[in-house]
């Protein structure tokens, strides 16, 4: 990606520590990067935002008066909050800690410390979130394919809808757990069927078992969205028949080179 694009980016560094403030900020200057605007909480975060916006909001963990989880589900309380991008940086490996920020759409959550590589990577994930593309599909318009997204995070939710309507993806039906969307597929077709694995009531692994022993949907494309790092649990979904497993947080792109994999 050309990099002369990473230069008009506005970014929010929020960050308390003066140290770590230097060396993101000397990271993000080898990208061309100038525009930043340095935060050492999270209430001058949520107090600066109504009056200037920044593309990408990059976070630490761990702040004066809370966490970046408790940032980010603060900032996405708002609709138009999912026009900005947000990047956590921690060293922190906690599964416990670490799964709400990938609930809530981050665009990715890189490690203390962080390679040229993997800030390359985000940042190119957050010029494909702020600049999308639509999907061309062969076979018939992108703007008429039905979509079933299944997750119980609601954050996610949001987000994962505002990526597919910038992919031109219009009509979007939500459900919170495989139980809910059985239902919802007794009396409708859906050309994409888009879940998270673990939910309550049922999770994705029932939820695609069911659908690939259901006459007229077993050949109903089922893209697994999840944070699962337990490779036995994947294993059983792919047994199942997922069609594709993509991660979170995930690349906008990723998720575009999916989509047009499975309906192409």
């Amino acid at each position: 990606m050309d990099r002369k694009e990473f230069t008009d980016l506005k970014v929010y560094l929020v960050e308390p520590s003066h140290t770590q403030q230097l060396i993101i900020k000397q990271h993000l200057g080898e990208f061309g990067i100038a525009d930043i605007v340095t935060l050492t909480s999270g209430a001058h975060t949520l107090d600066s935002l109504p009056h200037n916006q920044p593309d990408l909001i990059i976070s630490a963990m761990y702040l004066p008066d809370m966490t970046g989880v408790d940032l980010v589900h603060a900032i996405r309380e708002e609709e138009a909050s999912y026009d900005m991008a947000f990047l956590l940086i921690s060293s922190e490996t906690n599964i416990k800690y670490l799964e709400p920020i990938r609930q809530a759409g981050a665009i990715g959550i890189l490690p203390k410390p962080f390679s040229p590589q993997e800030l390359d990577i985000a940042l190119s994930a957050t010029l494909d979130y702020l600049n999308p593309s639509k999907v061309e599909l062969d076979h018939f318009d992108i703007e008429d394919l039905n979509v079933l997204l299944v997750d119980d995070s609601q954050l996610s939710q949001h987000f994962i809808i505002r990526i597919l309507n910038d992919l031109g993806i219009e009509l979007v039906t939500t459900a919170e757990n495989g139980k809910q969307a059985i239902n919802i597929l007794r009396q409708r077709y859906f050309d994409l069927i888009i879940t998270d694995l673990n939910m309550p009531e049922m999770d994705g692994l029932e939820l695609t078992r069911h659908i690939r022993h259901q006459p007229g949907q077993q050949l109903t494309p089922v893209l697994m969205v999840t944070s699962e790092q337990n490779q036995n649990r994947l294993a059983a979904v792919e047994k199942e028949g997922v069609s594709a497993v993509l991660d979170k947080p995930f690349e906008p792109s990723g998720i575009k080179k999916l989509i047009l994999q499975l309906l192409n």
